[in-house]
């Protein structure tokens, strides 16, 4: 299955347009973590500027599939 990983926050967005093949919502939900530590890698101490921000992971007809807020992930 295809799943596509939004960033969002109440006043923005940042669309995942390519996605990636996974074969459940479980190594989706593990895609995504693995996703926010690279993040977390990138922007180091400036985590904290993330507050309000998710991670949504969505199917490709745009369905909400599950949700991460990257805050409390990154912590």
């Amino acid at each position: 299955m295809r799943c596509f990983f939004h960033l969002v926050s109440n006043h923005d967005e940042i669309v995942d347009n390519a996605g990636i093949e996974v074969q459940d919502l479980e190594s989706a939900k593990t895609q995504a973590l693995i996703a926010i530590e690279e993040l977390r890698a990138e922007i180091g101490t400036e985590a904290d500027d993330w507050s309000g921000w998710r991670l949504e992971i969505v199917c490709p007809v745009g369905t909400l599939l599950h949700s991460l807020q990257l805050v409390e992930t990154v912590h």
